[in-house]
């Protein structure tokens, strides 16, 4: 089963930001301190490569190439909210980010007629999501001494905040899409 063109650009999406998150943590995790949040921004960083990858060779097995995306759901977040100034304050907004990811997958897992190959990659892309939004609870707990509990849950409010304006904004062209798949439109 061959792609639609709105499918082919959905997954087209997902890959360019898998890419964007891949090349966003594979920085941090080259310049932050040595500890467990480096290590586990490391694994993070090899899971955003990989989930680019999976989506590559997905959209390769339905008869296509990924298309050339010029831009990813993370750059609107810089431009909406500038960027964050402090460890605390990327992963609060990238717990806020995973959440959102995790939330979209399985709102796509559930359209109709979905083709196993999608499927398949959707279900292995899913088990890091739920690893990823783990360890940065875990890693903003551990800074909690630092920045103090309150402030950590205010910094995750105001990035859902910011998250659900900026998804309303740029996300009328994907739902479009979405819309037709989920008619059954693959």
């Amino acid at each position: 089963m061959n792609l639609n063109d709105n499918h082919h650009y959905i997954l087209s999406y997902y890959r360019t930001s898998e890419i964007s998150g891949a090349l966003f943590f594979g920085r941090l995790a080259k310049i932050i301190p040595s500890g467990p949040i480096q290590v586990d921004m490391t694994k993070h960083f090899a899971d955003e490569a990989a989930h680019a990858f999976y989506w590559t060779e997905a959209i390769q097995r339905l008869g296509r190439e990924p298309l050339k995306l010029r831009d990813s759901y993370q750059d609107q977040y810089n431009e909406a909210i500038g960027i964050p100034t402090n460890m605390m304050e990327i992963l609060a907004i990238t717990q806020v980010f995973e959440r959102r990811v995790i939330n979209a997958y399985a709102r796509h897992e559930k359209m109709p007629n979905l083709n196993p190959v999608v499927r398949a990659t959707i279900q292995k892309i899913m088990n890091d999501e739920k690893w990823h939004i783990e360890w940065i609870k875990n890693a903003l707990k551990s800074l909690e001494s630092e920045y103090g509990k309150d402030h950590i849950e205010d910094t995750i409010k105001k990035y859902s905040l910011a998250d659900k304006e900026i998804y309303s904004k740029t996300m009328q062209e994907l739902e479009e899409r979405y819309n037709y798949l989920v008619k059954g439109e693959m």
